[in-house]
């Protein structure tokens, strides 16, 4: 394949880009694989917050060291806590790990892998708040608090949930002055309550919050919970049309009483109405090699249309002043004891005085799915009226989007239309978007106009010998509770917001708990103030900071020398080198896909890192950090748009350590700082 595209380019022809796109696997007529896109869908979620929470453990170590070099914890020890998570996180990449198409013990293995670093990273984290706090062991005057890092280089205004065991609670800031919170019986136990605290973390910053129950005063607000009957949705057409809307500051959503479905979203800004349906189906597959094609880890092979799950629906709606949520329980029948799947959709109201754009933008959605019958794959389905014409766009690789228009075939025409959806996809029409944003990979399609079908869990068995030999079954009797957000609007408004909310959902805060003893001297509030907010670091809202850490490579700056180092066996194993920094910016956007935020950004990495201390050098490098990047020679692409497209040219860091990052470019770096 590498052959192939260096023979394209050097043939100097243009329209490749046309050309080399995915390539769909289909090694029988009916062997699409489309299935390992949702296989596994647990590993899939834990191996995405494993790598969310690698993310923050990164930037939360690298701060450390910078700031505190005489802080008390090992810095050694807890680069390896670091690098378990690293090993795993990177193991679990493996073609047959993040794809589910492994074995069940050796999922087991990648599970216990992934749960072990992110012990350890959450150890970590914990021991570096302890430290820098002061924090000291003691039975009396304990105060709890919810400590909330923000591992992203933005501010961000956001709610974040705790468990509780107490229906009075009140939450005040390291100042102590009240913060708005929300407390509910949660929807999966009686006995534990939900409180939202809404938060306000700069980037790259962490904050204390107390908690405490309540004396009356200042009190979270408790939410009000409606329950509605549950409806048969299999007899509801007969009946007069009953509405109920339940509206946020953003949105508001219809739901039909006579099915306790949903009926349409409104978007309150731009007063544009969409009908939007959900329901859940499954699609029932074969297992029997002899009675025709089979669907396994790999493959996806429905012998029929999707069919629905559910003949009933219950409804709940628990409102308060920071969220509502609305609840549907999803039944096979009128009378069955038990929910077969549910839906939980959570709306976000910002009190004033809060930047509460992404916050109130978003409507979020956790589903519970699970355990299926076997030979079953369930999926949900939205539909609306937009005129989509069956177009769908997805993001194949978690960076750019590509357009997925419905193709009819011979065989297999639903398989084949499934593709991947690693974070983002989304159908409009000449006006209006609905994205769809997920915190795992799923398989997503568009078989109708004005339709997108998520597949949210998979269980399968079959006879095929292959499978038998390797043990490759996929009979997964688990629950999954994948979240998903949807943003409803204009396209050019659902373009600035779906890129920061991606990365939003994929890292949201880190929420750690602790005590404090109350004998520590307390800090004068200035002093507070500045501890909890001036440590920030903040890049332009285009602009993402893809990577701050501290690798500990003794490696050398120079790649020729490296490995001539190695092949002469002259490498040693050393003290880990805490003196290099390693940086990469991403630009978030396509060229023309906004009049703003496309545009080159200028930033100055001195100015940038700042609170880390004195930058002395920096060297630019390729994405992995291996080469200089002055040393690269970089592919050239001819296309008929631009008969020069290409990275940006200048790799030139200016005296004052100023930068130039072009759209969808990622820059990556060495840092290096003076002595502290």
């Amino acid at each position: 394949f590498v052959r192939f595209i260096t023979a394209q380019i050097s043939s100097n022809r243009s329209g490749i880009l046309a050309f080399v796109g995915p390539l769909q696997l289909l090694t029988e007529p009916f062997q699409a694989w489309t299935g390992f896109y949702t296989s596994r869908s647990v590993l899939k979620g834990v191996a995405r917050r494993a790598s969310s929470l690698l993310y923050a453990g990164e930037s939360f170590f690298t701060q450390y060291v910078r700031k505190h070099p005489a802080g008390s914890i090992c810095k050694h020890g807890a680069l390896k806590q670091l690098q378990s998570l690293r090993w795993a996180v990177s193991e679990v990449q493996h073609h047959d790990g993040i794809t589910g198409t492994e074995s069940p013990k050796v999922t087991n293995m990648y599970m216990d892998n992934l749960m072990y670093g992110m012990f350890n990273v959450k150890k970590l984290m914990a021991s570096i708040i302890f430290d820098m706090n002061n924090a000291k062991k003691s039975t009396r005057d304990v105060d709890h608090y919810v400590i909330v890092y923000n591992p992203l280089a933005w501010n961000i205004t956001t709610i974040v949930t705790v468990p509780v065991n107490i229906s009075s609670m009140s939450v005040y800031d390291e100042l102590g002055h009240s913060v708005p919170a929300q407390i509910q019986s949660s929807a999966e136990s009686h006995s534990i309550y939900d409180l939202y605290i809404l938060v306000e973390v700069s980037g790259l910053t962490y904050k204390k919050y107390n908690v405490k129950p309540s004396n009356g005063k200042q009190s979270a607000f408790i939410g009000r919970s409606i329950k509605y009957k549950r409806k048969d949705v299999m007899h509801s057409v007969q009946q007069s049309q009953k509405l109920l809307p339940v509206a946020s500051n953003c949105y508001e959503i219809v739901f039909d009483q006579n099915t306790n479905l949903m009926h349409s979203i409104t978007n309150r800004e731009t007063n544009l109405t969409v009908q939007v349906t959900q329901e859940f189906l499954e699609y029932h597959v074969n297992g029997d090699v002899t009675k025709g094609p089979i669907s396994d880890n790999y493959l996806f092979a429905p012998n029929a249309s999707a069919v629905p799950v559910s003949q009933a629906v219950g409804l709940e709606v628990v409102s308060g002043n920071l969220v509502t949520e609305i609840r549907q329980y999803f039944f096979s029948n009128v009378t069955a004891q038990y929910y077969t799947h549910a839906v939980f959709t959570r709306m976000y109201s910002v009190p004033e005085g809060y930047d509460g754009k992404l916050l109130c933008h978003r409507i979020e959605q956790e589903y519970s799915i699970g355990p299926l019958e076997v030979n079953h794959e369930a999926v949900l389905r939205t539909s609306t009226n937009l005129n989509t014409e069956q177009l769908l766009y997805t993001d194949d690789n978690g960076f750019q989007i590509q357009k997925r228009p419905f193709k009819t075939y011979v065989n297999n025409t639903v398989a084949r239309n499934y593709y991947p959806m690693v974070q983002t996809a989304y159908i409009e029409d000449d006006t209006t978007r609905l994205v769809l944003l997920a915190e795992r990979a799923h398989g997503v399609s568009s078989q109708g106009n004005g339709q997108v079908e998520v597949m949210l869990h998979r269980r399968l068995w079959n006879n095929l010998q292959w499978d038998l030999n390797n043990n490759l079954t996929l009979n997964d009797s688990s629950v999954v509770r994948p979240v998903f957000w949807l943003i409803l609007g204009t396209k050019s408004a659902s373009s600035v917001l779906y890129q920061t909310s991606s990365l939003a959902l994929q890292h949201r805060p880190v929420v750690m708990f602790g005590t404090f003893s109350g004998d520590k001297p307390e800090l004068p509030g200035q002093l507070q103030q500045r501890s909890a907010r001036s440590f920030s670091v903040s890049v332009p809202p285009n602009l993402h900071l893809q990577t701050l850490s501290i690798p500990g490579w003794r490696y050398s700056s120079n790649h020729a020398e490296q490995v001539h180092t190695v092949h002469m066996g002259k490498q040693k194993q050393g003290d880990a080198d805490f003196s290099r920094v390693l940086l990469r910016i991403r630009h978030l956007y396509e060229v023309g896909e906004d009049p703003v935020l496309s545009q080159p950004v200028v930033v100055n990495l001195k100015c940038l890192l700042k609170e880390l201390g004195a930058v002395k050098l920096v060297e630019e490098r390729s994405l992995t950090g291996t080469w200089d990047v002055n040393t690269l020679k970089r592919w050239k692409w001819k296309t008929v748009q631009n008969q020069s497209k290409g990275f940006s040219n200048s790799t030139k860091i200016s005296d004052d350590f100023t930068v130039t990052v072009h759209p969808k470019e990622i820059r990556t770096f060495f840092v290096y700082f003076q002595d502290q």
